[in-house]
């Protein structure tokens, strides 16, 4: 893929065997933002993280979330002007689940102003922890996200074992040209 992208992990940064981290070493010219901690989350260092790497990309990028990385985007995108190409966000936890990281609950205090004019597109798992009631992908709905729901995969990270995750990477290839990024 010749876009370039930024990979916004959730807590813990997504290691190595994490499909973000795959696909970063598969595209040339992909960043990922670098907050302080990826285990301490602090809601306003990664929004400066997050600042910073659309900044230094050489043109709008398409923004690739995780898990928290997906609440981190709706809070970046409420309080920054900066373009971006589009966002794809890939199991967006529920702040009110039983899972969700206490360490993370400022990141829950969800904007209701929508995610813009960029397109979103938002895949969710049918057996997703941190998402059990589906109340996630219902909220990123509303703010203007496409959803796409899939069968059991589980929080769609490292520990679900998809490897390059060649579903994730159809996926993104299919809405990249439908929407012309």
């Amino acid at each position: 893929m010749q876009q370039r992208f930024v990979m916004v992990p959730g807590i813990g940064g997504s290691g190595p065997e994490h499909w973000q981290s795959l696909w970063q070493g598969l595209w040339p010219g992909t960043s990922r933002l670098a907050p302080r901690s990826w285990d301490q989350p602090e809601l306003g260092d990664w929004i400066a993280a997050l600042e910073r790497a659309v900044v230094a990309a050489p043109r709008p990028p398409v923004l690739i979330c995780h898990s928290l990385g997906c609440l981190l985007f709706a809070q970046w995108r409420a309080a920054s002007v900066l373009p971006v190409a589009a966002a794809f966000l890939v199991a967006v936890p529920d702040p009110e689940g039983p899972s969700f990281p206490a360490a993370a609950r400022a990141f829950g205090l969800l904007p209701g102003a929508g995610f813009g004019a960029q397109a979103v597109l938002a895949v969710a798992s049918a057996d997703d922890p941190y998402d059990p009631a589906g109340k996630a992908i219902g909220w990123a709905e509303t703010q203007g996200a496409r959803a796409l729901r899939l069968g059991a995969r589980g929080h769609l990270n490292g520990a679900a074992k998809l490897g390059e995750w060649p579903e994730g990477q159809a996926i993104l290839a299919a809405f990249l040209q439908e929407i012309g990024a």
